[in-house]
């Protein structure tokens, strides 16, 4: 579990970044909106176990809803217009940073694969940039820190104490990135064939 929401911090707390703004702007919306934009910066990665980065990762398709729902909710600022507006525009960021980071392969800090996030509007997949070398990288984390302090300034209670959450997390991964993928290692070296072919081939490809 810690994988799945360690990979994700960082594009949740962007989430929050765009939330946080708005609701400066617009407080009496309330934290719904807020919490829309969290949702929206993690939802891209629920397809961590099918298809990743291609099932549910839309950097055009999201982009290009994002920009009406923006445009409504700024003409109609109300609790489920900026919602809407903000899941939006935090998935389709989601989406499309993931570009700026590594590719697909478990020890992306090797940096072979060629494979970021698909682009379904041109049916190919984009190249990684690996100005963040991958997830789990210490600067990474450091992106996390950044993105945690404008609610951490803003926001108290339990609003605070999430995000203060999300960064223990990512800094627990950080240490752990590694590690982890050694142990994952020795594992699937471990288990009977029949075993591994039943796991998702993108996770063992690398091992065998």
């Amino acid at each position: 579990m810690l994988p799945v929401l360690a990979a994700a911090t960082t594009h949740a707390l962007a989430g929050v970044v765009l939330g946080t703004a708005v609701w400066a702007l617009v407080p009496e919306a309330g934290m719904l909106p807020v919490l829309a934009a969290a949702l929206g910066g993690l939802f891209p990665d629920f397809d961590l176990y099918a298809g990743h980065r291609k099932t549910l990762h839309f950097p055009v398709y999201f982009s290009a809803l994002a920009v009406p729902a923006v445009a409504v909710a700024a003409l109609n600022p109300t609790t489920t217009t900026l919602a809407v507006a903000l899941f939006l525009a935090a998935a389709a960021l989601h989406s499309a940073s993931d570009v700026l980071g590594g590719g697909l392969e478990l020890k992306p800090w090797l940096g072979t694969s060629e494979r970021a996030v698909y682009d379904h509007w041109n049916g190919r997949w984009l190249a990684p940039k690996r100005l963040i070398r991958y997830d789990g990288a210490p600067e990474d984390l450091a992106l996390t820190l950044a993105f945690a302090v404008p609610p951490v300034l803003v926001f108290d209670g339990l609003a605070e104490t999430l995000v203060i959450a999300a960064v223990a997390v990512s800094g627990v991964y950080v240490l752990l990135r590694k590690p982890m993928v050694a142990i994952a290692e020795t594992a699937v070296a471990a288990m009977p064939d029949h075993v591994v072919d039943l796991m998702p081939e993108r996770f063992v490809r690398d091992f065998r």
